[in-house]
């Protein structure tokens, strides 16, 4: 059962199913399992292949040589090193020390100068208004407390500075990988669902009191795999989160689960071939703070 429930605590259900009357989750322990599945597997080998998303990030937010920077549930440091290749005094954080060794590896390898820090993204270890610009790609809207990760990314902010995110959308492939992950394994009672940081709905409620501006914008990031069974094989062995739903499952639910995302897979594939090039859709958001 802590198996299913600490992937459970990272998927994303249909936002519009979320109940206002439910009762309220223990989010400390929410947070303790999903830091348990976020540190199986090797989520550096996923992201190290979502390195683009980073460096586009970067340039949406017109990042400028010596600013300050902060990567916020940073895993092994896609938006990290492209903030660096900038110029930037970037610091690296995770709440995953094995992340944070790759990303320092990743670092070192190209001469770049990081500093990593474990850190929890809803209780950041720094002070009020550090950091120009505040980034994070598909970290932060894992958090189980969303407004208090809202909170703590605006509170390190500068005034008139800048936070970047990329939030998958409940409507593209990876939002729609963790609603078939739902199906076998539903989220606990009470939680909000990811996905709703890729809405403009949910950002806007929790950052416009705090915000200048808040510019959100669709993109898609196309995952490249040799096939199907490729990605499946990769996912089930390094995303923590896949690797624990299929871990929870019985052999034949397991078989159930791999059938569905297979076909998910196909439905969304535009290689015209055996490979797969699957668009998945993300909101790549710059927020300015007042």
């Amino acid at each position: 059962m802590a198996a299913q429930t600490a992937i459970a605590a990272t998927q994303t259900q249909d936002p519009a199913q979320a109940d206002s009357a439910q009762p309220a989750p223990d989010l400390a322990a929410l947070k303790t399992r999903q830091q348990a599945a976020w540190s199986s597997g090797n989520y550096a080998i996923v992201g190290s292949t979502l390195q683009i998303v980073g460096e586009e990030l970067c340039e949406a937010l017109d990042l400028k040589a010596g600013s300050k920077v902060l990567d916020v549930a940073a895993g092994n440091g896609m938006a990290s090193l492209a903030a660096a290749r900038r110029w930037c005094d970037v610091t690296s954080t995770d709440y995953v020390p094995a992340l944070l060794e790759r990303g320092q590896a990743r670092a070192a390898a190209e001469g770049m100068q990081i500093e990593f820090r474990e850190a929890d993204a809803e209780s950041l270890p720094f002070d009020n208004g550090s950091f120009d610009t505040v980034l994070s790609t598909f970290g932060v809207m894992f958090t189980p407390n969303q407004d208090r990760a809202a909170a703590e990314l605006m509170r390190v902010c500068k005034p008139k500075g800048q936070i970047g995110l990329a939030n998958w959308t409940p409507e593209g492939f990876i939002g729609q990988v963790f609603k078939t992950l739902g199906k076998y394994l539903p989220p606990p009672a009470g939680t909000k669902s990811p996905a709703l940081w890729g809405t403009r709905a949910r950002l806007t409620e929790m950052f416009d009191v705090d915000a200048r501006s808040i510019r959100a914008e669709s993109r898609l990031f196309k995952f490249r795999y040799r096939s199907p069974a490729h990605f499946l094989d990769v996912f089930k062995t390094y995303y923590g989160p896949v690797l624990k739903a299929f871990a929870a499952l019985e052999p034949a639910k397991q078989e159930e689960l791999h059938n569905d995302l297979h076909a998910l897979i196909v439905r969304m594939n535009r290689s015209g071939d055996s490979t797969m090039v699957v668009p998945s859709e993300y909101l790549e958001v710059v927020i300015t703070k007042q």
